[in-house]
Order: structure tokens, then C-alpha cells, then sequence
């Protein structure tokens, strides 16, 4: 440290020999005392190595430090994402032993969490229930960033998202816990790809971190929502594998859908599937033919579905204008995209793409028509999605109701200081 910020920083408590210091902008320092936990590259003024040190390691823990050295907290450091810090305590110079007793205890108390939000999904019998699969852990929502896990059945699948977290100590601990409160038959853990290259994270070791039967552990099962079954492969899909935050919006779709019905970027056919229940006719639209050979999979395990359901390969833009063209009429239609906007730059084109799809879709609409319409972009907010669908309506002339505005499952819980978290908008509208 530059002599006078080290001596003002020994005046409010941080140890000479302390370990590595960032220092930040004001408007970081301002965003981290109204609860926000994270500061981006831009507002990293200053790094700090720990005495002896050359430099400040990828993954390491770092007091955190406003712009006349005061302390305000302690955060893991990236040495490759655009977050550079996550604050993960408000204790200044925290050591890598504190922070992974404060990770036992954070995820103990996330199960616990769960077992209040979702009984019946953290056990393994789904006979009753008719859930069998939830979040466990989400990250910063359970103050522990960089950590994902969900549970399928007995098998649970592993996110470490940052160089502090994808490490073998706090693989350990995650072992330990997770294997400790829930009965489980195999831990996994699966890197998210585009993450891995953003954080330039090592490939995680081979082999599961925990299985019942070492000799042949689970990596294949078939999990349970809202009474339907999906099949879950560890080694294949996006993210840990399916979209368990949408769970309680499938059964609210279902609630509303009717007549013929449209799920457009159905991926694995969790909304396809669940409207099936009560609809005649159900098409399900993905551009992954892998995604969609597993919808069909899925769709074998519910022989108690009426509807006749039809899968189709396409582009949800390019099979919107077609269908349109042709005059295809819908009674129910469900919107559901991939985040168009991965980062904040890209908001501007996502917001025009959120008002084709929705435009579409009107116009397919017949009068009291539904559309469950989706954003999972945390960088589009709801205000400014909202503005969207309202831009369709008003250039497709339909008169648009909003009867429910939904978001994540309650095992997603989001935090009130970092909207971030808040990433899932579902509205059900009525069509006029």
C-alpha cells in the first residue's frame, strides 16, 4: 500500500501483515454500503499484494477498501472476469480458513432454507409430493457467490462460477455438507462453459465428488415437477441441466393454457409438457435438436398426457414470420428465450428482439388468447421488459391484459440490494 492509505487503513483496524487490500471508486464504496455485493473492473481503483507477495492471486480473498482507506469488508478477487470483487463478508481481512467456515455454515443454512421452501423436493420419495428437484444453493442469494447447486432426485449438480470458489477446499466442504444433511446418491460438478473461459477456470477434476456406490456412481436419473417426470443426464444440457426456476411458472401456464398452444423455445418441453395437460394440441419449438430429442424423451415418461404434442426444429424468429405469413391461429402460446442480453450492451438489441417475438405472437393470437411471456436477461428489467410487450401491443392493436407477473421459484430467492438476483420475469396476459 502507498504509506498514507496503509496508515490510514492500521486506523481503522486492518492489520499491517493483513492480508491482499482493493481499493474503489466511491461510486463502488456507495453501491457496497447500500448492499450491493459486487464491484466491476472499471471501479477497482487500486490492488494491494499482501506483505511479501509480488501480486494479488486469481481467487483470492481481499479487504475491500473505500478511497481514504476504510474498511468495508472482504471480497473474493478475479483476475480475468469484469466482476473483479464479490464481497463474501463484512469483516475486513478475512482468512481462507474463516471464509470456508463461513461456506459450511451458509450452505447448511441454504438446505435449511429449502427444506422451508420446499419440503418435499430436498427428500428423495416424489410419490406424495410430486416434486423431487430444487435449487439448493444460489450464489449470492445465499451468500455464497460463485456456488450453484440443484438437486435432481438424489443426484446433485455443482456450479463453482469463480476463481475463488473453484478450488478444491471448497469442493470439499460442498462434499462434505451436501453429503452430510441430504440423502443423496451422487455429487457432480458441472462447469458452466461460457463462465469457465470468462474466469479462466482449470477443467474441474474427473469423477464424481461424491457417489453412494463409488463403483457406479448416478449420473443419469429421472427427476419429478408439478407430478410430471423429465430425464436428467449430468454429462448433457445447458446450465446444471434443466430450468428449475421456471417450475411454478409451468404450473401457472397450465392453469391458463387451452386449445391449441405454442411454446416457443421449449428446450427440454417443460412448458410444452405441462400445458399438454389440458390442451388439445401442442407444438414445441426449439433450435437445439439435442434439447428436443430429450422434449420427446420426456414426453414418453407421461403417457397420461392427452394432447397431441408435436416437436419442430427451427428458429423461434424465422418460424414466427412463417407461421404468420401462413395464418396460423393459437389459442395459447408461451414465450420462453434464452437471455438476449448476456451483457449490458447488448440490452438495447434484446429489447428489439423481445418486441418481435411478443408482436408475433399477438398477432397469432385468437381473441382471449393466452401468452405467458419470459425474460431471464438480468440486464433487461422488468420495467423495461414490460415496456416491450406494451410496444407489441400497441403496433399489433390487441388489447392486453396482465392477469399474473411471476418470477423465479421460491427456492431462486433473490436479494433486495442486488437486482441481479431478481433476473426471472414470467407475465401471463389475456389476448383481446
Amino acid at each position: 500500500m502507498t504509506s498514507g492509505l496503509k496508515e490510514r487503513a492500521l486506523r481503522v483496524g486492518l492489520p499491517r501483515e493483513a492480508e491482499a487490500a482493493a481499493k474503489v471508486s466511491r461510486r463502488a464504496a456507495d453501491r457496497l454500503r447500500a448492499g450491493h455485493l459486487w464491484v466491476y473492473r472499471s471501479d477497482v481503483d487500486e490492488v494491494y499484494p499482501a506483505a511479501g507477495e509480488a501480486g494479488v492471486a486469481a481467487g483470492a480473498i481481499v479487504s475491500v477498501l473505500d478511497g481514504r482507506g476504510f474498511p468495508l469488508g472482504s471480497a473474493i478477487y478475479s483476475d480475468a472476469s469484469q466482476i473483479a470483487l464479490r464481497v463474501v463478508s463484512d469483516k475486513t481481512a478475512l482468512t481462507r480458513a474463516e471464509y470456508l467456515a463461513d461456506v459450511k455454515e451458509r450452505v447448511a443454512a441454504a438446505i435449511a432454507l429449502r427444506r422451508e421452501l420446499a419440503p418435499e423436493a430436498v427428500h428423495l420419495n416424489a410419490d406424495t409430493s410430486g416434486n423431487d428437484a430444487c435449487r439448493l444453493i444460489f450464489s449470492e442469494a445465499d451468500g455464497l457467490p460463485g456456488i450453484v447447486a440443484d438437486k435432481y432426485n438424489g443426484l446433485v449438480v455443482l456450479q463453482l462460477l469463480t476463481q475463488g470458489t473453484a478450488q478444491d477446499d471448497v469442493r470439499e466442504v460442498l462434499r462434505e455438507v451436501l453429503a452430510r444433511e441430504l440423502p443423496l446418491e451422487t455429487i457432480v460438478e458441472r462447469p458452466d462453459a461460457r463462465v469457465r473461459e470468462l474466469e479462466k477456470l482449470e477443467m474441474p477434476p474427473a469423477g464424481a465428488l461424491f457417489a453412494k456406490d463409488a463403483a457406479a456412481p448416478v449420473l443419469e436419473t429421472v427427476f419429478t415437477i408439478n407430478g410430471l417426470k423429465f430425464h436428467f443426464n449430468a454429462e448433457a444440457g445447458q446450465k446444471t441441466g434443466a430450468f428449475l426456476d421456471q417450475r411454478l411458472n409451468y404450473a401457472a401456464a397450465a392453469k391458463y393454457a387451452r386449445g391449441r398452444a405454442l411454446d416457443v423455445c421449449t428446450y427440454q418441453g417443460g412448458f410444452a409438457l405441462h400445458m399438454a395437460q389440458v390442451c388439445d394440441e401442442v407444438t414445441g419449438v426449439d433450435a437445439s435438436r439435442s434439447a428436443l430429442q430429450v422434449a420427446d424423451r420426456n414426453l414418453q415418461l407421461n403417457p397420461q398426457l392427452a394432447a397431441t404434442v408435436e416437436w419442430i426444429e427451427a428458429d423461434a424468429f424465422e418460424l414466427l414470420r412463417e407461421f404468420e405469413a401462413a395464418g396460423e391461429r393459437f389459442d395459447t402460446i408461451v414465450l420462453d428465450p434464452p437471455a438476449f442480453a448476456k451483457t449490458k450492451r447488448a440490452a438495447e438489441g434484446a429489447m428489439r428482439g423481445y418486441k418481435e417475438l411478443n408482436l408475433r405472437a399477438m398477432k397469432m393470437l385468437r381473441p382471449g388468447g393466452t401468452l405467458v411471456t419470459c425474460s431471464c436477461s438480468h440486464h433487461v428489467p422488468l420495467a423495461e421488459f414490460m415496456e416491450a410487450v406494451g410496444s407489441a401491443a400497441s403496433d399489433a392493436k390487441r388489447r392486453v391484459q396482465v392477469m399474473e407477473m411471476r418470477g423465479a421459484a421460491l427456492d431462486h430467492p433473490s436479494v433486495m440490494t442486488l437486482p441481479e438476483t431478481d433476473y426471472l420475469k414470467c407475465v401471463i396476459c389475456r389476448v383481446g
